[in-house]
């Protein structure tokens, strides 16, 4: 595992702006003029759609150069080639929400990938719908939310889950099988900071017990799909996607065991990226540096 960022010495800046001659250049000589180091970087050119993005992470070894002046200092060239930007502390854990109903299999994996240092992320709250997982909120000592859902308080539940958001300064809502449609208000409220996981079944077999309309039909792939969440139902921009091949051999419980370590490792790494700034945004796909 690589060694951790070191506090206020390491950052990372993620861009995107129309392609042009220069842009590396003016990069890399913002970086020269703060005293700044390149650990990593990566870029790709959209040449269909005429775009460039970039992923940096760099130290500084001048103890005097901050966050903030490295921020006032990228703006003059940000806006000299139209660069949309982010510059943080690589660091600094996302502030993490954890939504869940009752299959806890990928929030069970995220607490303890939190727990062994795998993902830097922290996390202020559990939100559910349902009691099932309060327990095991209390094991790793995060507060647990029951908000329950039902036609007639779904603007109630939602408005006290954005309070939370705010209140708990959340940088990242995860569904980890949170089985809740939000309204289209809510996504958009949470547009680039949610993620969702699904069986990549859709939208073959949609509905009620999947697997076992999976098993029925003999399939020969089980995956799952995370993606980001829009108002259009499971078709978000997609960040990750894995499948694991199947036989005839396995039972429709089986195949939902095998599915369910498919949406845990997914989820992960999906969950890992966005928090490692990994993640841009590409029209309805993502440019993901991995």
């Amino acid at each position: 595992m690589s060694p951790r960022p070191q506090p206020g010495r390491e950052y990372v800046l993620t861009l995107s702006c129309p392609d042009s001659a220069g842009l590396v250049h003016a990069v890399s000589g913002f970086l020269v003029r703060n005293s700044g180091n390149i650990l990593e970087s990566q870029q790709f050119d959209d040449r269909l759609q005429s775009r460039f993005f970039m992923r940096v992470h760099f130290d500084v070894s001048d103890p005097n150069v901050d966050l903030e002046q490295l921020r006032y200092r990228f703006g003059p060239v940000a806006q000299a080639y139209g660069i949309t930007w982010a510059l943080s502390e690589a660091a600094t854990p996302t502030r993490t929400l954890i939504m869940v109903s009752k299959f806890g299999h990928c929030l069970n994996d995220l607490l303890f990938r939190r727990r062994t240092g795998a993902l830097n992320i922290e996390i202020p709250a559990i939100v559910s719908n349902h009691r099932d997982f309060e327990g095991l909120a209390e094991t790793y000592d995060i507060p647990f939310h029951h908000i329950p859902v039902t036609r007639d308080t779904k603007p109630e539940a939602e408005a006290r889950l954005m309070e939370l958001v705010r209140e708990l300064d959340v940088d990242l809502v995860v569904l980890a099988r949170y089985m809740q449609v939000l309204s289209d208000d809510l996504c958009k409220q949470l547009e680039g900071r949610a993620i969702n996981i699904h069986h990549s079944f859709l939208p073959s077999f949609k509905g009620a017990r999947p697997y076992d309309q999976a098993y029925t039909r003999g399939v020969k792939l089980v995956g799952a799909t995370a993606h980001y969440v829009t108002p259009d139902l499971d078709e978000g921009q997609i960040i990750e996607q894995d499948v694991i091949r199947v036989d005839h051999s396995l039972d429709p419980g089986d195949l939902v065991t095998v599915g369910r370590d498919v949406e845990a490792q997914v989820l992960a790494h999906a969950v890992k990226w966005h928090s490692e700034s990994r993640v841009m945004l590409d029209g309805n796909r993502t440019v993901v540096f991995r």
